[in-house]
């Protein structure tokens, strides 16, 4: 009796949920195809047109609505979130590895580098510039100031993902390639590191994607060049029109493009390692 109630309730909840997720997003999917060159955001669409999509690219005449300021944003942002990736990615693998040893103040350790994903991005931006500023006395950059804030940010989503991946890792066969005698250096780079190879490409997902969208941080930290998110805030803060809806739409289709790669690497991955499973078997 209990699953028959819990089912429908539970298949209400899933709806809601993917609704809630996914409707934003075809709501700008379809206000993005509003006639240009006036208008604003109306609904529903008198006429569909894909106008807005070329002003993004420049192919429009000059108008009174001036193209979205995200060339240069764009690249700073992409930029940012690869710096981000490689060095929280770096770092996550580096933590969790020693984390498979036991040894004094562990669990102060742990709380400490989960405390960084924790803390409100507003206070960490603004702790992280009154230090760069006040403290340090170096100006903010992205480069700089609001990479670090970024690292911070994503490293413990990192740490927390290879940490998992590797309390379930089968130290005998790191221990059998020592007890043949590969150094440790080799024996990670050939035998521990490939077998964890899904988790570290998880880890540099979480920390592009939490980098590249990031903005209170960013907004404290950056300085004067603008990243992609402060870009668009500054945007449509003064004038909403649908050019940013199309951005939208560019930039959702691009995270789908990254989850598709992420998805083939992973594919290529666990079909490594089931083939070198089965050559063992084989041995």
């Amino acid at each position: 009796m209990e699953s028959k109630v819990l089912k429908p309730v539970l298949a209400v909840y899933v709806a809601a949920f993917i609704l809630f997720l996914y409707g934003p997003f075809f709501v700008l999917a379809i206000l993005s195809f509003q006639q240009g060159p006036e208008g604003g955001p109306q609904f529903p669409i008198i006429e569909w047109s894909t106008y807005w999509y070329r002003h993004l690219f420049g192919f429009t005449p000059p108008s009174r609505i001036a193209p979205l300021p995200v060339g240069e944003a764009l690249v700073r942002s992409l930029t940012l979130a690869f710096m981000t990736m490689v060095t929280a990615t770096v770092l996550g693998v580096m933590a969790a590895q020693a984390f498979r040893r036991r040894f004094k103040g562990k669990g102060l350790v742990f709380y400490l580098i989960v405390l960084g994903m924790m803390v409100p991005g507003v206070l960490t931006g603004l702790g992280t510039s009154l230090l760069a500023n006040n403290v340090i006395g170096i100006e903010r950059h992205w480069w700089s100031t609001a990479f670090v804030a970024h690292v911070v940010y994503t490293f413990p989503f990192a740490f927390l993902v290879m940490l998992a991946i590797l309390n379930r890792f089968d130290n005998s066969v790191e221990e059998a390639s020592w007890a043949l005698g590969v150094s440790p250096v080799r024996t990670f780079r050939k035998v521990t590191f490939p077998l964890i190879f899904p988790g570290v490409l998880s880890a540099m997902l979480f920390a592009f994607t939490l980098s590249f969208d990031e903005f209170p941080r960013t907004l404290f930290a950056s300085g004067r060049d603008q990243t992609l998110p402060l870009a668009i805030y500054g945007t449509f803060s003064v004038e909403i029109h649908p050019n940013i809806f199309a951005f939208g739409v560019m930039t959702t289709l691009f995270s789908f493009a990254l989850l598709s790669v992420y998805g083939i690497l992973m594919a290529l991955s666990v079909r490594r390692a089931k083939k070198t499973a089965m050559q063992e078997d084989i041995v």
